[in-house]
């Protein structure tokens, strides 16, 4: 069977992009192309559709061009989900005597991965959206955008992600491209499991 669509899911390799990545690759007339650092859970690529491809791609220190060569060398993608995010979370006890706790390296993980990579390939692929004047966007945002969050960098990551994607939805809706953020509560997920809330709020 020929598929019609093809669907860019980023950290699809656990969690919530696992799991999106799945429920596509039910859909007879979509290509998935799962993207993501490793595949150490990978999922079946055997599925009886055919239709997963695993890509392996680290999305940190990236520049526009580099996220350009990304979509060049992939068919046309109809869909985007901005799915892929990390954290770090320090002990913030120490807040009265030695601040937060987060190396510079650690930040910039942080907006990287959940703020650099979504403008970056948002900006590779609206030229041919726009072209098409068909597409849709969805980021993966998260309730912490609104209510704080132990990793302070991850909450305003994810709170600046939401404006992007008011941004993007701006400049983009008058060419029939729709860019959309959902915000997920608490799942239980690999990155979940690793932050202690109850020390900190």
């Amino acid at each position: 069977m020929q598929h019609t669509n093809t669907v860019l899911i980023t950290g699809a390799a656990r969690g919530i992009g696992f799991e999106t990545a799945k429920a596509f690759a039910k859909l007879s007339d979509w290509n998935v192309i799962a993207l993501d650092k490793s595949f150490a859970k990978d999922f079946d690529n055997n599925n009886d559709n055919n239709n997963v491809t695993t890509l392996t791609y680290d999305l940190r220190q990236r520049t526009p061009k580099d996220f350009e060569q990304l979509v060049n060398s992939l068919p046309p993608i109809n869909t985007l989900v901005n799915n892929a995010g990390t954290l770090h979370c320090p002990s913030p006890d120490g807040l009265a005597t030695t601040g937060l706790g987060f190396t510079a390296q650690q930040v910039d993980d942080i907006l990287d991965t959940n703020l650099r990579a979504p403008v970056g390939l948002i900006e590779a692929l609206s030229p041919q959206m726009i072209k098409r004047k068909e597409g849709r966007i969805v980021n993966v945002g998260s309730v912490s955008a609104f209510t704080g969050h132990p990793d302070l960098w991850y909450g305003a990551s994810k709170a600046g992600l939401l404006n992007i994607t008011k941004t993007f939805a701006s400049l983009l809706g008058k060419y029939n491209v729709t860019c959309n953020a959902v915000a997920p509560g608490p799942t239980l997920t690999d990155m979940y499991a690793s932050v202690s809330f109850s020390r900190v709020f």
